[in-house]
């Protein structure tokens, strides 16, 4: 199973939160994609604690069952469906959040995440 890291979910797993543990666990892929990562080093750059946090993310992107999604031209057409979709449903969400949902569309991922605005998108398998 790929799995997808949301930014939150990357934070309870580096909090020894039980869920994330398990999930990455199971795992035999963990995808972090691009926009993650830089929302993860955004917060490390208004904490206290950016060296430690960046050397835990390093160490962390270092495994050799991690991946970093990035975003390409075929990204973007899952990108306009869910935009459409969610302009339908009058359920927008915000741009990084679209972006990472195109990811986990585009690779076949499951999204690890506790974010609710995720439940506007029923195609995106979550865990």
């Amino acid at each position: 199973m790929k799995l997808a890291l949301d930014t939150n979910a990357y934070t309870a797993l580096m909090r020894n939160n039980a869920r994330a543990l398990e999930a990455v666990r199971q795992a035999d892929e963990v995808m972090i994609p691009l926009i993650v990562l830089a929302e993860l080093r955004a917060g490390f750059e208004s904490g206290t604690l950016t060296k430690q946090n960046e050397m835990r993310l390093q160490q962390f992107l270092n495994k050799s069952s991690t991946r970093i999604l990035a975003p390409d031209e075929h990204t973007t057409f899952h990108y306009a469906h869910l935009t459409r979709q969610l302009r339908q449903q009058g359920t927008p969400i915000p741009h990084n959040d679209l972006w990472i949902a195109a990811l986990v569309i585009q690779h076949d991922c499951l999204l690890l995440t506790s974010d609710a605005r995720f439940d506007y998108l029923p195609q995106i398998p979550r865990r």
